[in-house]
């Protein structure tokens, strides 16, 4: 199948910021096109997930079926997945149930939007990830102040530095949100 599956790739069936993972950013042959994007089922051909909500159901997401939370999300409730962008499923599949999944979208945007500014503008080759997490964790509003002071980084300070001080800029505002910008081999 080379179609996408879902008219939006950037929020997982399951609830995961697909549009906020390093992955759906990486090129080459380890990149991810989404959940239900362009060529898919090569990368996942068996995500039972997307089987039973998309192509049985024909939902965008699992919250708009009446059996949600089904079993399927019982790893997620004991906190089995430590993959990043897990972190924020359940919270996801709320905001698109009580809310719509268009305006879900449009909040994802600005997170989206700020992303591809710090990675095109202050990846120092090694942010990406830190990026990543910090864009999907992080309150919008917060994202907005730390693109504002990014920008502001003008002058003579190399990339590196200007990246330094952007991640330590948000590690201090994930502090203060109660937040851990943490990294570990089973996050990415």
């Amino acid at each position: 199948m080379y179609n996408n599956l879902k008219k939006y790739e950037t929020i997982g069936c399951c609830g995961i910021d697909c549009g906020l993972c390093p992955r759906f950013y990486t090129k080459g042959d380890s990149a991810c096109p989404g959940c239900g994007g362009l060529n898919f089922s090569e990368k996942h051909p068996s995500c039972g997930i997307l089987n039973c909500c998309v192509i049985k159901h024909g939902f965008e997401v699992c919250s708009e079926c009446k059996d949600y939370p089904c079993k399927r999300f019982d790893a997620e409730k004991d906190g089995y997945d430590s993959f990043v962008t897990h972190k924020k499923v359940f919270t996801n599949l709320s905001f698109i149930k009580d809310n719509g999944i268009e305006p879900f979208i449009e909040n994802q945007k600005i997170r989206i939007d700020i992303l591809m500014d710090l990675l095109t503008h202050y990846d120092d080759g090694r942010s990406k990830s830190f990026f990543c997490l910090s864009c999907a964790l992080i309150p919008a509003k917060k994202l907005e102040e730390i693109l504002a002071f990014a920008h502001s980084l003008k002058g003579e300070l190399e990339l590196k530095e200007k990246s330094k001080l952007i991640k330590n800029t948000m590690t201090g505002i994930a502090a203060s949100e109660q937040l851990e910008l943490k990294l570990n081999k089973k996050n990415f």
